[in-house]
């Protein structure tokens, strides 16, 4: 299977060089599970300056991004391979969820736009952007970490790059709800005790607990999740 090639379009690329040369994107790449590059905007920017924002027509605080120098970093990447989805994070796209970050996994090209300062000139949203995701009800500096919580949710669900690749299976979300509780030694922790039934060694009631626990814990936590997933193999009660 060939490795997904990402290409992240930043204004600030040097955010990057951290989390790509450590963790788990480190591996995918050492693993040629993935391919990242980073493109700095201002190599496309205008002037002497090479500027890519300005004021907002209308008036109003903060900047915009420009079209010129995102049309053309996007298409010149678009001149060399077709791109799945352009990706632009913004706090008005659709929730990033598990399943999604699944469906990625699969693609083979993806390109993440990084907003920042105010906006971006709506004429990019129109004609490049195909993908518009938020990280949630938050707003962030820029588009750079909700880019880097995408990727890694991304790379580590694609075989090979995690260690034991049943571990991002069992994630919380994977089967629509939260994980359940985990323990380790010692069995014992200033009187605090680990489940007998984890102690048991009979795997059909250690998988019944930790199903069990998993569906409590949504229900105590994230209720409006039973709401709207379908739950294979759990019941609602």
């Amino acid at each position: 299977m060939d490795a997904i090639r990402i290409d992240v379009i930043s204004v600030i690329p040097g955010f990057f060089d951290s989390p790509l040369s450590n963790g788990l994107l480190n591996i995918a790449r050492k693993k040629n599970h993935a391919e990242i590059y980073i493109h700095n905007l201002h190599d496309y920017g205008l002037g002497r300056y090479k500027q890519v924002d300005d004021s907002p027509y209308g008036g109003g605080a903060g900047m915009v991004l420009r079209p010129e120098p995102v049309f053309a970093c996007i298409e010149a990447l678009q001149a060399e391979r077709e791109y799945d989805e352009v990706i632009f994070l913004t706090p008005d796209g659709v929730l990033f969820e598990q399943a999604m970050a699944n469906r990625l996994s699969m693609m083979r090209h993806l390109i993440i736009l990084c907003g920042h300062y105010k906006a971006i000139d709506e004429r990019i949203r129109q004609n490049l952007v195909t993908m518009e995701i938020s990280i949630g009800d938050v707003v962030v500096s820029g588009g750079e970490i909700p880019a880097l919580l995408l990727m890694d949710a991304l790379v580590r669900v694609i075989p090979g790059v995690l260690g034991d690749s049943e571990s991002a299976l069992t994630d919380s979300f994977q089967a629509g709800i939260l994980d359940s509780a985990y323990y380790t030694r010692p069995a014992e922790f200033r009187g605090m005790k680990v489940p007998e039934v984890l102690l048991s060694g009979h795997h059909g009631k250690i998988e019944q607990w930790c199903q069990e626990n998993a569906l409590e814990r949504t229900r105590q936590r994230r209720p409006d999740l039973l709401d709207r997933v379908e739950l294979e193999g759990y019941k609602k009660k």
